[in-house]
């Protein structure tokens, strides 16, 4: 799914921009609401991440423009104004969901993924059970043998690749680029030290094992053929 970002603060469009991309979007950012508008008018988005606060025209006039002109692009305001009266603004212009500054990154993607799924006829999956093992996109939660399993972050979001690609063969490259958003060294073993901490939480005190390495291909997630 495609997304736009319009966001003036260098250090937050970038964290945004990250973490989105990591958890599978395609993201284009803006730093200012002209060309946000522009961008959010004659392109096609699945949802928008749009700024109150822009140096030139503000969040409240995009989100007006766009409702006027029949864009029913869902949008997602962020803002550091957190009285009623500004959240029912936004709300009343056209916003679907208003988050206030500072938030966690977690918080964000499910306000994303809840907007994504009210706002398209496709539902996006957003829980998935793979033998004893079950994953839960929104709350950020996994289990397995019904015990909860802790992971940091990064191994959700590598778990979050693996299940989203079931059955697919993920080379070293291609789990770089989408989950460490770099270009893959193969001087490094970081996806290796990666992959090993990771099936340390999920395979190693589990069974069936799910979590496989192809020699010279890379890694796969699938139940055996023999489970």
């Amino acid at each position: 799914m495609k997304l736009l970002i319009v966001e003036d603060e260098p250090k937050t469009r970038e964290y945004l921009s990250k973490g989105l991309t990591e958890s599978g979007f395609i993201i284009d950012a803006i730093e200012n609401g002209i060309t946000g508008l522009h961008m959010a008018s004659t392109e096609e988005y699945d949802l928008i991440i749009l700024d109150v606060m822009l140096p030139d025209i503000n969040g409240w006039e995009i989100a007006k423009h766009l409702r006027t002109i029949g864009k029913n692009t869902p949008i997602l305001m962020l803002t550091a104004l957190g009285n009623v009266e500004h959240r029912v603004k936004g709300l009343e212009l056209g916003a679907d969901d208003y988050l206030v500054k500072p938030f966690d990154f977690s918080e964000l993607l499910a306000r994303v993924r809840t907007l994504l799924r009210r706002g398209n006829n496709t539902i996006q999956k957003t829980q998935f059970s793979i033998a004893n093992l079950h994953i839960d996109l929104i709350k950020r939660r996994v289990t397995r043998a019904n015990e909860k399993i802790n992971l940091t972050s990064k191994e959700f979001a590598l778990l979050e690749f693996f299940v989203l690609h079931q059955g697919e063969v993920l080379s070293r490259s291609l789990i770089a680029s989408k989950v460490w958003d770099m270009n893959f060294d193969s001087d490094t073993n970081v996806i290796d030290v990666a992959i090993k901490r990771l099936r340390s939480k999920v395979d190693q005190n589990y069974e069936p094992k799910l979590i496989h390495t192809i020699r010279g291909m890379g890694y796969l997630l699938e139940i055996p053929e023999n489970e």
